[in-house]
């Protein structure tokens, strides 16, 4: 199969060597290539699936083999490019120059060296398969061994004991990313040589070019640095709040907050510890897992209501091949990756998302989430398949989650039956924007971080012997956050979230974060929404969908600003309508906080309080060094204040 295709492809092209390199010949170049590409990339995905939902070494063999061929197929088509069409850059067709433009860039595919690129595909494999086999037992707190999905997962989520969390947390750690240490740095090294060949300096740095914005590292800064106020009042309430539940003793004096703590293995989102940190826990409430449970709902049901939200609004429906060839729950048979995961095999037909869903609120969420993705599949399925993805890599997963900031309001709750009433107190508003900041402001600083780390990875400043030291200072530095153990550069603990063996770039999630509420504040414009941002649900106006359509259906075949444009009207990425959807928060937060010290210290702290071994209480005084050489200061000079 992959011989006949190389074969006819080589043969299309000599003809096409044969005569003048015109915009005409291009063309047509451009056309037979569309063709052949869509075989290559659907047998290279199919192979990937295969593996992914079933891992085993004779699926990792037909991967690599796979990815291979997809490889020395890209090659000869920029090969080709190169002798037969050397000016491409000057036909006048934007479309057409663009096109080119992506297919000589070739990637990691650009070495000749054949045993690096295998390299590269089965070190990736095998790190995600050290990752998705993970085990940890814990049978002194009368558990068992629990995989991370969905037995550590709802540990997390559920346990208040704070030895039991700081257990699972560690564990987790010791079953993935301390295995994998070597071989990642290994990953890194054949990357960063393959992409050499591309012209690129590491591989930071061609990640970073997919946003086709020189000033992309400084512009991200420059949000982030915007929104930090808004995280910094969020830390400081909730480490009150878990403070008072498992007490100071456990808490650096420096301001950090132990990282187990957060009902999240990673400390990324905070939700599942709303209980803890509520603030009106007598104002209208419900439990949406609970409800639906109490609905009959099952794993089909959760994926048609994702479904339908889409079809409300006059987006396309899931193709029939959708719900036959998807894995959405766990299978028992086999060992799977079970992190969700949405599929386009290129053939404009087979969709698939790949998930172990539970019936749980958060899931239902995760499942709007992928659908979304499905979603801008569908709407770009027509173009070339080299414009078939996000106008960058942040509006993928920003239309994933712009679903979130309708679904999860109360008025779409009682639309689709899991909200009884619709509260219009104060304290029942706030309880929901507190929620919602437990998921999306919360992640600001790891959406940004992850990258960080990286970046330094990639270009050097970070060696494999300051990896968990330099990733920890970034996480102390940025989330406010500590290691509940002792951790030393025998641990790898990057390794323990997925997107680190899996190799997916994460900067999308930081970036997608600001898209979804630029966006937001877009549709409930174009309906006519009038009233508090965060009370805005676009379900069942058909306007929100021809806008979003009009973006998504651009794919990448414009700048990403273009695209932006589009939709909001402006090319620029802002962090203003996050802003105004929190501000309510916000003013309430500080008010709250008049007592607290907002924010912590830089620097991760040395005297890490053992699970076992806590500190005495009057110990932890929540000081921040600053404070305390301040306090040295005044003693010294003599100075009363009465």
């Amino acid at each position: 199969m992959w011989i006949e295709i190389l074969v006819v492809m080589s043969m299309t092209l000599g003809r096409l060597q044969a005569q003048a390199g015109t915009e005409a010949d291009g063309i047509q170049f451009l056309d037979e290539y569309n063709t052949k590409a869509g075989m290559v990339y659907n047998e290279n995905v199919k192979a990937a699936w295969n593996y992914y939902t079933n891992i085993t070494d004779e699926n990792l063999e037909a991967m690599t083999a796979s990815n291979l061929e997809s490889a020395e197929f890209s090659k000869d088509v920029a090969r080709n490019i190169s002798a037969r069409f050397p000016n491409w850059n000057t036909f006048t067709r934007a479309d057409v120059r663009r096109q080119f433009k992506k297919l000589v860039d070739l990637g990691f595919s650009a070495i000749n060296d054949t045993e690096k690129l295998k390299s590269i595909s089965t070190l990736e494999a095998e790190l995600t398969g050290i990752y998705s086999t993970g085990k940890v037992c814990l049978p002194e707190f009368g558990k068992g061994c629990l995989s991370l999905e969905p037995g550590l997962t709802d540990l997390m989520a559920e346990s208040r004991n704070y030895q039991e969390l700081a257990a699972a947390w560690k564990g987790w750690r010791d079953a993935s990313g301390k295995k994998m240490k070597s071989k990642y740095t290994d990953f890194v090294n054949v990357m960063n040589e393959a992409i050499a060949f591309s012209g690129y300096n590491d591989t930071g740095e061609y990640w970073r070019s997919w946003y086709e914005t020189p000033t992309f590292e400084q512009d991200v800064k420059n949000l982030y640095e915007q929104l930090r106020p808004l995280y910094e009042n969020l830390h400081a309430y909730v480490r009150r709040k878990l403070m008072n539940k498992y007490g100071a003793q456990y808490f650096p004096d420096n301001g950090h907050i132990p990282a187990h703590l957060f009902g999240n293995m990673w400390s990324q989102e905070w939700v599942n510890i709303y209980d803890l940190v509520e603030p009106y826990p007598e104002a209208t409430s419900v439990d949406i897992t609970a409800k639906m449970v109490e609905k009959g709902y099952n794993i089909t049901h959760m994926y048609r209501v994702a479904e339908e939200f889409f079809t409300s609004i006059g987006l396309d429906a899931m193709p029939e091949g959708f719900w036959t060839k998807s894995m959405l729950e766990k299978p028992a048979d086999r060992e799977v990756v079970c992190h969700a995961s949405a599929w386009d095999f290129y053939d404009g037909e087979d969709f698939r998302i790949k998930q172990c869903t539970a019936i749980t609120a958060e899931q239902l969420r995760v499942v709007h989430h992928e659908i979304g993705h499905v979603i801008y599949y569908l709407a770009y399925r027509k173009l070339p398949r080299i414009f078939r993805k996000g106008a960058n890599p942040g509006f993928h997963e920003g239309m994933a989650d712009i679903v979130s900031l309708s679904f999860q309001t109360p008025e779409h709750m009682k639309a689709i039956g899991l909200l009884d009433e619709i509260p219009t107190d104060d304290k029942s508003d706030l309880n929901f924007l507190l929620k919602m900041a437990l998921d999306k402001v919360a992640f600001l600083p790891f959406g940004y971080l992850i990258d960080q780390w990286r970046w330094s990875v990639f270009n050097g400043a970070t060696t494999p012997a300051t990896y968990n030291h330099d990733w920890w200072d970034l996480r102390c530095k940025y989330q406010g956050i500590s290691p509940p153990v002792e951790r030393s550069e025998d641990d790898f603990d990057p390794g323990a979230k997925y997107h680190i063996p899996g190799n997916t770039p994460y900067i999308r999630y930081f970036v997608s974060y600001i898209l979804q509420f630029q966006w937001h504040k877009a549709l409930c414009d174009e309906i006519g929404y009038v009233g508090p941002l965060h009370r805005c649900d676009v379900y069942r106006d058909s306007a929100a969908g021809d806008l979003l359509r009009n973006m998504l259906m651009l794919g990448s075949s414009k700048p990403w600003q273009e695209a932006m444009e589009v939709i909001t009207g402006s090319p620029e990425m802002s962090v203003l309508p996050m802003v105004e959807y929190f501000d309510p928060l916000l003013q309430w937060l500080k008010e709250q906080n008049k007592e607290e010290n907002i924010g912590w210290s830089s620097i991760c702290p040395t005297d890490i309080p053992s699970p076992d071994s806590p500190r005495s209480a009057s110990g932890s005084s929540n000081i921040h060094p600053t404070a305390l050489l301040l306090a040295g200061l005044i003693l010294v000079l003599g100075i009363i204040f009465y």
